[in-house]
């Protein structure tokens, strides 16, 4: 999370549950046709829905594009990211 610097605007557009617009994205850790986790200065957010599909990811300009079915977007608090060894060995 940006403490130190200024935060990115984070903007959400949702469009008929169908097509959601963010802006200020600046990772996204995983994704499959029912959720992303994509990462903002405000925490994570986790987007669930059915057959979702990322259309546009610039993590330059920060915006993200999803494409699917939108049945819910959570924020969480960011996590450290965490190696591979220590998410094998938990």
């Amino acid at each position: 999370m940006a403490d130190d610097k200024q935060k990115s605007p984070n903007l959400i557009s949702l469009e008929n549950r169908e097509k959601l617009n963010i802006t200020g994205v600046f990772d996204v850790d995983s994704y499959d046709e029912n959720s992303i986790a994509a990462y903002t200065d405000y925490g994570q957010l986790n987007i669930r829905g059915d057959g979702l599909n990322i259309k546009r990811l610039s993590v330059d300009s920060g915006e993200l594009v999803v494409e699917g079915r939108i049945t819910g977007l959570i924020y969480t608090e960011n996590r450290p990211r965490e190696g591979l060894f220590k998410r094998l060995f938990r």
